[in-house]
């Protein structure tokens, strides 16, 4: 454990983690990151200081719900900067709360090794993994990516282990993976609370993201439209339409519209995408909604990928552009609730 003076406790092994936990007030809160912490994160952190009096924020990037080497790398930890900005929001509930500095506040970020001691590959049949029932993890953000569950629920059930939270918060905006976890929690008989806040969003809708800190200006303007296509899926329920066909069709109606505008542009300034899908949900089962029940209400749920430039391509654009950026493959997610 490093804690140099005037710092947060920093964690990196689980016997360190346990022993750290025998000494905490309860109850315990934990956080679960991928690093690269921002506002929306810190938003989680905030409402865990409010339910509890020790707070444990794990900084990990797990590369078992992760698909490629190239996502992986779209979370560069930067263990040093995530530690100042936790450094900084204990001081700034310290000045919030008069100077009564009642909440501990710890980072826990275990090395692979501590997390997977046989290794990250869940196929080998030296690796035990969690497998949650393929209703809830086999659609949406499980379709393309059939193995991105089983790390998600293998890596929070070892996390749930080391720290022995009392409740565990997570945000809204991965609306189907709290739903995975509640149903982690409640089979295995967790004894925790599992705690969704709301989705921290910018101004024109986009979530609050690491991924979007891999846009680029140009790509970043064009990204609030998966928010507006949601918006618009919305807007046709609200005008009395229940649909799935027709709620989907509004959705998709906005994409056809924001292609449109890129097509008129230069061809070396186009930003392309490819939609991923639009769901229509039961917000408990995940199953598909044919029509919207008001009184159950749904998830309008969609994902998208932002493709990269074509740097030679560009070459001759007189628009600036964020180089490194660019170049990366960005997947966005978003959900409203009707």
């Amino acid at each position: 454990m490093s804690t140099p003076e005037n710092s947060l406790p920093v964690l990196h092994t689980v016997s360190a983690m346990r022993q750290f936990r025998s000494t905490l007030p309860e109850p315990v809160a934990l956080v679960p990151t991928m690093g690269m912490l921002h506002r929306g994160h810190m938003s989680l952190i905030r409402l865990a200081t409010r339910r509890a009096l020790s707070v444990v924020v794990s900084v990990y990037v797990n590369p078992t719900q992760l698909t490629s080497v190239e996502e992986q790398g779209a979370y560069p930890v930067n263990l040093d900067d995530d530690v100042q900005r936790l450094q900084h929001l204990k001081g700034e509930l310290c000045r919030e709360r008069q100077g009564h500095e009642d909440t501990v506040l710890a980072v826990f970020a275990p090395t692979d090794q501590e997390m997977y001691p046989h290794g990250t590959d869940l196929r080998q049949r030296f690796c035990s993994h969690v497998v949650i029932s393929p209703e809830l993890t086999g659609v949406l953000e499980g379709e393309d990516h059939p193995t991105h569950f089983l790390g998600v629920g293998t890596v929070c059930l070892k996390l749930f282990n080391m720290v022995r939270p009392q409740l565990a918060v997570f945000g809204e905006k991965d609306y189907q993976q709290t739903v995975v976890i509640k149903r982690l929690v409640e089979e295995f008989l967790l004894g925790l609370e599992v705690v969704v806040a709301p989705t921290i969003r910018e101004a024109d809708g986009l979530a609050v993201s690491s991924r979007n800190a891999f846009l680029g200006l140009e790509r970043r303007a064009v990204a609030a439209v998966l928010h507006r296509a949601l918006k618009a899926g919305i807007t046709t329920y609200q005008a009395g339409q229940c649909r799935r066909e027709a709620i989907l069709e509004a959705c998709r109606g906005e994409i056809l519209r924001e292609r449109e505008r890129q097509s008129s542009r230069d061809p070396s300034d186009q930003v392309t995408f490819e939609v991923i899908y639009f769901g229509l949900s039961d917000r408990q089962t995940l199953e598909n909604v044919e029509e919207v029940n008001v009184t159950r209400g749904a998830l309008l749920s969609g994902a998208m990928q932002m493709l990269p430039f074509e740097v030679m391509a560009r070459s001759n654009s007189t628009q600036p552009h964020d180089w490194v950026s660019d170049r990366v493959s960005v997947r966005l997610i978003n959900s409203l609730v009707l």
